[in-house]
């Protein structure tokens, strides 16, 4: 009964439009989804399928959210797309459900912006703290790990994953796995080196980002293939970051990896 919505909004029976959210004029609320409290669709926004916002998430105009996903072997199975907290989703956004073949659920975590024109397609999985810089595309199966950022006009190819605080500048084309706290640009991405400014602003420790610049640098220049190299760094370090990087790349992965040049 507290929810502020616009005369002009179409909310469909069966929506369910948690306490204290705000439609704004000329919205369309689909009949399966939810909102959650304090969520906010500014205007000219559509939220359709079974789709998920969390609490205090903003939609800005013209993003359109929960519509199917752009697969053409979908068939309208069961999907959903669950969004987390506080997300600011900008202007003409679009967010796909998962499909059948991708496990069924894209999901989005807490505390994303979004920005205006990028997509993020279906069954990809994005961490907290993520920022989709104007006009880039996650395809379909990735995963975006916490504290991403993907530069403006980028693209990200299907099931690639981006560890943890990887940083990818614009106008870049990501076409393989990158590790944790990577740096990526360059037209065809490739892996320059360390996101050291990210580190400093998150208040990293200096022995850790000397351990994580030891490590890139063994990995760059170390004997044997990629994931040999991890392996010994595994076997030697002693730092948490060092180790995660190290457990990324030997993890399941249906692609390759950005290696240092």
């Amino acid at each position: 009964m507290s929810a502020q919505i616009h005369p002009s909004a179409v909310i469909e029976e069966g929506a369910q439009i948690g306490e204290g959210c705000a439609i704004g004029p000329f919205c369309h609320v689909g009949p399966e989804v939810v909102l959650a409290p304090g969520a906010v669709l500014k205007s000219h926004v559509v939220v359709t399928g079974k789709t998920e916002i969390g609490e205090e998430t903003i939609v800005f105009p013209f993003a359109v959210i929960g519509e199917i996903p752009q697969d053409l072997k979908f068939k309208g199975e069961d999907a959903r797309l669950i969004i987390g907290k506080r997300n600011r989703i900008r202007e003409h956004v679009t967010m796909n459900p998962g499909t059948e073949g991708g496990g069924g659920v894209t999901r989005v975590g807490d505390d994303g912006l979004f920005m205006a024109g990028c997509h993020v397609a279906h069954d990809a999985q994005i961490g907290d703290r993520v920022i989709l810089v104007n006009n880039c595309a996650i395809a379909g199966h990735c995963v975006i790990e916490d504290d991403v950022i993907v530069g403006g006009l980028s693209g990200v190819h299907q099931w690639v994953r981006i560890g943890r605080g990887a940083i990818i500048g614009a106008v870049t084309m990501v076409t393989n796995d990158v590790i944790p706290y990577g740096l990526v640009q360059a037209p065809r991405g490739q892996l320059d080196g360390l996101n050291l400014v990210g580190l400093k602003r998150r208040g990293v420790a200096r022995e850790d980002i000397t351990a994580l610049r030891a490590a890139f640098q063994m990995l760059a220049q170390g004997e044997g293939t990629f994931q040999d190299r991890a392996r010994r760094l595994g076997d030697e370090t002693s730092s948490d970051y060092v180790s995660e990087i190290v457990a990324f790349i030997l993890g399941d992965s249906d692609r390759s990896f950005l290696t240092p040049g």
